[in-house]
């Protein structure tokens, strides 16, 4: 025969749940206090969902163009050596062209990286630290007679 606490805990040793748990399970969970509760209206907030996605297209697109060109030159490395040996001009090969061009393609991509988020970013997320900051300076002010005096 399975006890109660095997039944729901896998365990014969009897189980309390956490005090969070004890109570009514249908009835909503209290709301959260101090910095958390900031940084979950934040992740709700319709603005930070944009900035978030506009990251991450961004990050997206720059991954497969900086990975995209480091693997080309090291797929036409491996099984087109002909080509890639093809000279340019003097001993400049294809290969050494296209290998000096992987400099060229990270810098592009930092270059675009910065742009994109001091343009597209940068100012919602400064107006967001503004709405943050300014909510947080509201919940900290204390009514005159609440003061707090040192020991």
């Amino acid at each position: 025969m399975v006890s109660d606490s095997t039944a729901r805990y896998g365990s014969s040793v009897p189980h309390q749940p956490p005090s969070e748990q004890r109570g009514d399970p249908f009835s909503p969970a209290p709301a959260p206090r101090g910095p958390a509760a900031g940084r979950q209206s934040i992740h709700a907030h319709p603005e930070f969902r944009s900035v978030s996605a506009a990251y991450r297209r961004f990050g997206t697109w720059a991954t497969v163009l900086s990975v995209g060109a480091f693997l080309s030159y090291v797929v036409l490395s491996s099984f087109a050596p002909g080509v890639m040996n093809q000279r340019l001009a003097g001993h400049l090969t294809l290969g050494l062209a296209l290998a000096l061009a992987q400099f060229a393609v990270i810098g592009m991509t930092a270059w675009l990286y910065v742009r994109h988020m001091r343009k597209n970013v940068d100012p919602v997320v400064r107006r967001l630290r503004a709405q943050v900051e300014d909510h947080e300076g509201e919940q900290r002010r204390l009514p005159a007679g609440r003061r707090l005096r040192a020991w």
